[in-house]
């Protein structure tokens, strides 16, 4: 299973639910601490802004970080879970966390994990353009990109409901 969180509360939901690998999706990852029951080759980080067109002096999210997540994903042997987490736990973490739903249930239908996400976080808010990147590499043709906008924006906020999306 995949737990999605802040920032803020990463180390106390690694521990909570005894994790074994941390996707970041942040691009100030001096401010990310890795939990020391993580191992280093168990953590990715994806230096990106929470944006969605270009902006000059931000890092929007790339093709190369979207399919860095999904490499990531499809080698974890699921032996623990998963900590997907941004600096909100908002919109970056949960379009990684339902890339990697996506990616890990190629059968699943995309409607159905997004609105598992709506259900578990009234907060979540998935990063369009990741889920964009997603629907591409993975060849949903566009089943991703209008999940995402059936659920809608969620009710915002300045830290996201910590949640979790089981896989199955």
């Amino acid at each position: 299973m995949i737990h999605v969180c802040s920032l803020a509360r990463l180390h106390r939901t690694v521990e909570e639910t005894g994790a074994r690998h941390i996707i970041t999706l942040l691009r100030t990852v001096d401010r990310v601490v890795r939990p020391p029951v993580v191992a280093p080759a168990n953590h990715l980080i994806l230096g990106m802004d929470d944006i969605v067109d270009a902006i000059d002096g931000q890092t929007p999210p790339a093709q190369e970080h979207v399919s860095q997540l999904i490499e990531f994903v499809t080698k974890w042997d699921r032996a623990a879970p998963m900590v997907v987490h941004c600096y909100a736990g908002i919109s970056r973490s949960t379009a990684g966390a339902f890339v990697a739903a996506c990616a890990l249930n190629p059968k699943r239908e995309e409607a159905k994990i997004a609105w598992d996400i709506r259900n578990a976080s009234a907060t979540a808010q998935p990063n369009a353009r990741i889920v964009a990147l997603g629907d591409q590499l993975l060849g949903r043709n566009g089943r991703m990109v209008r999940a995402v906008e059936t659920i809608g924006l969620g009710n915002g906020g300045h830290e996201g409901d910590p949640f979790r999306l089981d896989l199955i």
